[in-house]
């Protein structure tokens, strides 16, 4: 299937290395696993504040971004990532917004900021993998 190819590809040139931003630490733990029994690499920031941190320390290929957390919401995070002007690498980081908002216009207010896709919560595994797909295949 497209996933057992898509794993493949993973196996073949390293594991991807994604950073999860979210302060809720039910949505954390169940982030972790699913994305760790895919055989990605995860990092976890509990805010904006500690995801632009964690970027400095490490390096990731795509940070799964919660639209609202506390010190620094996701949005403003985005925005800050999007304008960094000394590391392309670090600004040009795919980033997934995740809410469990889902209301009309979150959608565009993720796009706008700067992030590459949205998915609601509580997470459906094949939306968040598609989502992961296309914006680490493009």
């Amino acid at each position: 299937t497209r996933h057992t190819l898509a794993e493949e590809k993973n196996k073949e040139q390293g594991k991807l290395r994604i950073l999860i931003a979210e302060d809720n630490p039910v949505n954390q733990k169940l982030t972790m696993r699913l994305l760790e029994k895919r055989g990605y690499v995860t990092g976890l920031a509990e805010n904006g504040r500690q995801v632009l941190e964690e970027l400095e320390r490490q390096t990731y290929d795509l940070i799964l971004m919660d639209m609202q957390m506390p010190v620094m919401d996701g949005i403003e995070a985005t925005r800050t990532i999007r304008s960094q002007k000394k590391d392309v690498a670090f600004r040009n980081i795919p980033i997934i917004g995740l809410t469990a908002n889902a209301m009309k216009g979150d959608r565009e207010l993720c796009l706008d900021a700067g992030m590459d896709d949205y998915v609601t919560k509580p997470i459906k595994s094949q939306k968040l993998f598609e989502a992961i797909e296309k914006v680490c295949s493009s």
